[in-house]
């Protein structure tokens, strides 16, 4: 590793992540261990630490390192639990949840970009993830419940089949409303009908696909 890669990746957690009201250590400690660089995009590995969301294909894009810290600790996934992560991405993220959680599901619905992330993952010997390719807003339906699920796109509203996904006492982290002022959100499921929501963040991220604001016709 060079001198100029580990200088830009403390500046990116100490100057930035850390910044941004990210102060847990757990996950400050992953940021600087995950390799971002390797999940970048090559010809946008010169800003891997840069405080951008990144083009990775298909209109998608990876979050900023700020965006992703705070993400990371909402959510807070332990070590005897089982995330799902909606949107693999660049797989950057997923690698994050797999140093935190005990197992991770993957789901993205372009399999180049899964392949993509799992060549990656595999690279950085990341063995407790499970990728998989479908839709999440239509058909997709995994094994079981999850004690967190993390939506890494925007979605108008959140959808009931996510809302169904998470254990009581899990959590639901997802970017909800219109462009340009999305809200990030932390849903808390206290039991089978009740939900805490707490507002954490605006941001502005690409929508999953059918998960965009109904069209408004005009006159």
């Amino acid at each position: 590793m060079s001198a100029d890669i580990e200088l830009a990746r403390t500046n990116m957690v100490e100057n930035q992540v850390r910044t941004w009201d990210v102060l847990d250590l757990r996950v400050l400690d992953v940021l600087g261990r995950v390799r971002r660089e390797d999940f970048v995009p090559l010809r946008y590995r010169a800003m891997a630490f840069a405080d951008l969301s990144l083009p990775i294909g298909h209109d998608e894009v990876m979050m900023k390192p700020v965006v992703e810290g705070r993400v990371l600790q909402a959510v807070e996934p332990q070590s005897n639990e089982h995330v799902l992560e909606i949107g693999t991405g660049s797989g950057f993220l997923t690698a994050c949840l797999a140093a935190l959680a005990g197992q991770v599901v993957s789901v993205e619905q372009h399999a180049d970009l899964s392949d993509a992330a799992a060549a990656r993952l595999d690279a950085a010997g990341v063995r407790n993830v499970r990728l998989a390719v479908a839709d999440a807003m239509r058909g997709y339906e995994p094994d079981g419940s999850f004690d967190a699920v993390v939506v890494t796109g925007a979605v108008y509203t959140i959808p009931d089949r996510f809302r169904a996904w998470v254990k009581p006492g899990g959590r639901l982290f997802a970017i909800v409303g219109e462009s340009p002022a999305m809200q990030a959100v932390l849903l808390t499921r206290l039991d089978a009908d009740r939900w805490h929501e707490e507002s954490l963040f605006e941001t502005d991220v690409p929508y999953l696909t059918h998960a965009a604001p109904p069209r408004r016709f005009t006159l």
